[in-house]
């Protein structure tokens, strides 16, 4: 009499990881259909898209609250450049509070478009100003404002030459407010004070203020 064997069971092999670069596209996926909304101001609610494009990070509600809690509610007559202005919402937030100009500078064209598209939406064209081009070259321009925002690409790590030039760029007594992912409480860049600074998930967020003398930080 032959002996029956059981057929074998194949042991399915485990799922490779996808390659690097299609795991980045499918977490740009993930957020192909965020928004974020304004928090404050006249456009307070107004949802603003999240277009898809890779290292596009927006500013988080949590943090940009905490941001204007720090600056005050009401933003009235300042100037504002929003350097790496990728959604737009942090100059838009300004501009909702009442800030007298805003400088949008953005080098990817789809997102300049999508830019421009909010700003129609908005009838902003009369305080809001879109520029293509390099933020670090523009800034080094010699332009100055009342505020300066700066949230580069994680992974560019420009963050020193960012806050450099920054610093050119702002009025004593201005601010300039730095988003990275580590922390920038020893900063070198001369004229720079850091005056608060905190964290939330893992971004830590960082304001400076334009002096000439170095002073105290307070963590908020």
């Amino acid at each position: 009499m032959r002996e029956t064997r059981s057929p074998r069971r194949r042991t399915p092999a485990a799922s490779a990881p996808p390659p690097a670069g299609v795991a980045a596209a499918q977490r740009v996926a993930r957020h192909a259909d965020q928004e974020v909304r304004i928090l404050g101001g006249q456009w307070k609610r107004t949802p603003l898209p999240v277009p898809v494009a890779a290292g596009l990070r927006p500013t988080p509600s949590r943090v940009r609250e905490t941001l204007f809690n720090w600056l005050g509610q009401d933003l009235t007559g300042w100037t504002v450049l929003d350097a790496f202005a990728g959604s737009g919402a942090l100059g838009l937030e300004a501009a909702s509070r009442g800030a007298q100009s805003v400088t949008l500078v953005e080098r990817d064209p789809a997102l300049l478009k999508g830019l421009r598209s909010v700003v129609d939406k908005l009838k902003a064209a009369d305080v809001v100003r879109l520029v293509s081009g390099d933020a670090l070259s523009w800034m080094r321009e010699g332009r100055q404002f009342d505020l300066v925002f700066l949230d580069p690409p994680f992974d560019a790590d420009v963050f020193d030459q960012a806050l450099g030039a920054a610093c050119s760029s702002v009025l004593n007594g201005g601010w300039v407010y730095l988003e990275a992912p580590r922390p920038f409480d020893q900063v070198s860049t001369e004229g720079l004070k850091l005056v608060r600074h905190s964290k939330a998930g893992a971004v830590y967020f960082h304001l400076f203020q334009r002096v000439d003398e170095p002073g105290t930080v307070s963590t908020a």
